[in-house]
């Protein structure tokens, strides 16, 4: 299926001028999470001279893939006529290569403020409410300070909410439940640790043993001789 796909990029020599490409290309880039909508797509088809979508579509989801490829793999410049098979027409790689390489740095940027990264803890406070009335249960109230590091939303955010009892009864259970994960990846880690140091130690240990098991031969041994050549000379 995907060498069929390739078939349809030389419906880019259509087009009038390399902006046109430029276009298509950015277009693309841009509705990379919702797709192009109906204007969009009239003015791609009014580029490339095509009556019906049935046309474009193919040559849509083959540059799609392409820009995937490009920016998700992060390839180098060096390497992008690497992701054109050769059935490709050499003056459509030129074309393509050249683009690739202008938006790299830019859609690169791009996927890297598309991340998600999650708020963290920095502090956190509570307190008690409802404990006077007799008719309404008591519930703890968390404060939450969280801090967003994302480049786009960064800032410090507080959040509140209210636990009754059963509630956080349940939450502690699953943050018990954590802890306990937490404390045996910690553990596992610490055995292999320690292992790998132990097993260093008792390498080096091993040998100078061994050089001192050989040193000792060595020196009785030269001992020995001498204590023979003293004999005979006696």
């Amino acid at each position: 299926m995907e060498r069929s796909l390739w078939g349809h990029l030389p419906l880019l020599m259509r087009s009038n001028s390399k902006e046109s490409v430029e276009y298509i290309l950015q277009a693309l880039w841009r509705t990379r999470k919702t797709g192009l909508d109906s204007a969009d797509r009239h003015i791609v088809r009014d580029m490339l001279v095509l009556e019906n979508d049935s046309d474009l579509d193919p040559l849509l989801v083959c540059l799609r893939m392409l820009i995937r490829r490009f920016v998700y793999e992060n390839v180098s410049k060096d390497d992008i006529h690497k992701l054109f098979p050769t059935e490709v027409l050499p003056e459509l790689q030129r074309l393509l290569t050249l683009l690739l390489q202008k938006f790299q740095r830019e859609w690169r940027d791009d996927l890297l403020k598309d991340q998600v990264t999650l708020p963290r803890l920095k502090a956190m406070t509570w307190d008690m409410e409802n404990q006077d009335a007799e008719s309404i249960d008591p519930v703890a109230v968390i404060n939450l300070k969280l801090q967003n590091d994302a480049q786009s939303h960064s800032g410090e955010l507080d959040v509140k909410f209210q636990l009754a009892q059963d509630t956080l009864e349940m939450m502690l259970s699953s943050m018990y439940s954590i802890r306990d994960q937490l404390s045996n990846m910690v553990s596992v880690i610490f055995d292999f640790f320690f292992f790998f140091l132990h097993s260093k130690i008792f390498f080096k240990v091993q040998m100078w043993l061994s050089k001192y098991v050989l040193s000792s031969s060595f020196q009785d041994e030269t001992s020995t001789r001498n204590l023979s050549q003293e004999t005979n000379v006696m």
